[in-house]
C-alpha cells in the first residue's frame, strides 16, 4: 500500500506511546488519521500536531467506537488502514494468601473481563467494523486495506501475575491468522507486533533502577524499544503487500522471566 494524502487510517489508542509514534510515521507520509484514545487533552493535541481528527472512544462501547468511526469517516472518508494500540494491564495473582491477614484469596473475575474487554474484545470490535467499511472501497493494486494489531510478548511468555493481560493479547495473536484469511477474499491484510519492553509514558512513573534493570535483561541492545521502532514495524507491515497473516515479536531477543 502506497501511504500518501489519499489514503486515511485510523489509530486506537493514538494519543500517545506506541499509538502516537504511528500517527505521526503515518501523518509524515501525508496519511489523514483519526486518533481513536479516551485521554481528550492528549488526543486533541495530537490531532492538532498531525493536523489529523480526534475521536473520543473507549472501545470497550459499541456506541462509542460507531460514533469515533461516524466522525473520522466524515473527516477523511473510508480508512484504509486501522492500527491497534489501544489496551491496558493489571498485575493480580490466580490466588494466593494476604501477607498481612493470611486470608486465601483469588483473581477478581471482573477484573479478568476488564482486561479481556478491554485488549481482546475491543480489538476486534475495531477490527471488525474497520473492515466491514473497507469493503466498499474500491482496490488499489487489488488491495482494499492493512490492519496491524498490537499483542505483547507476555502472549508467549506471561509473568506472574498477568493471567489476564496474557490471556488477552494471547487472543490477539491467535485471531490474527483467521481473521486474515477471513479477509483475504477482498484483499484486506491483517498482521500483529508483539512489543517487548518498550519505552512508554506507563515506563514514566517507573523508578530509574528499575528501568535500568528491566534494560539490562534484553539480550541486545541492552535498553527500552522505542515507539518509533514499533511504528516502523507498523508502517512496514502496511506497506509490504506480501505481509500478512504473521505475528511478529518486536522485542530484542527477550524472554520474560516468571516475574
Amino acid at each position: 500500500m502506497q501511504l500518501n494524502s489519499s489514503v486515511a487510517a485510523v489509530v486506537t489508542g493514538g494519543a500517545s506511546g506506541l499509538g502516537g509514534a504511528t500517527v505521526r510515521a503515518l501523518a509524515a507520509q501525508g496519511v489523514k488519521v483519526a486518533i481513536f484514545d479516551m485521554n481528550e487533552e492528549k488526543g486533541e493535541a495530537m490531532a492538532s500536531e498531525v493536523g489529523g481528527v480526534f475521536c473520543k472512544c473507549n472501545v470497550t462501547s459499541e456506541e462509542e467506537v460507531d460514533a469515533a468511526f461516524a466522525k473520522a469517516r466524515a473527516a477523511h472518508g473510508q480508512e484504509r488502514i486501522l492500527v491497534n494500540c489501544a489496551g491496558t494491564g493489571n498485575a493480580i495473582k490466580t490466588a494466593g494468601r494476604d501477607k498481612q491477614t493470611g486470608e486465601t484469596k483469588h483473581f477478581p473475575l471482573d477484573a479478568f473481563n476488564m482486561i479481556i474487554q478491554i485488549n481482546l474484545v475491543g480489538t476486534f470490535r475495531c477490527i471488525a467494523k474497520s473492515a466491514k467499511g473497507m469493503l466498499d472501497l474500491e482496490p488499489i493494486d487489488g488491495e482494499r486495506g492493512a490492519i496491524v494489531n498490537t499483542a505483547s510478548v507476555a502472549a508467549e511468555d506471561g509473568q506472574m501475575g498477568q493471567a489476564a493481560y496474557s490471556a488477552s493479547k494471547g487472543g490477539v495473536v491467535g485471531m490474527t491468522l483467521p481473521i486474515a484469511r477471513d479477509l483475504a477474499g477482498d484483499g484486506i491484510r491483517v498482521n500483529t507486533i508483539l512489543p517487548g519492553i518498550f519505552n512508554t509514558p506507563l515506563m514514566q512513573f517507573a523508578p530509574e533502577p528499575v528501568k535500568a534493570a528491566l534494560a539490562a535483561s534484553v539480550p541486545f541492545p541492552k535498553r527500552l524499544g522505542n515507539a518509533e521502532e514499533y511504528a516502523q514495524l507498523a508502517l512496514t507491515m502496511i506497506t509490504n503487500g506480501y505481509f500478512n497473516g504473521e505475528d511478529v515479536r518486536l522485542d530484542g531477543a527477550i524472554r520474560m522471566a516468571p516475574r
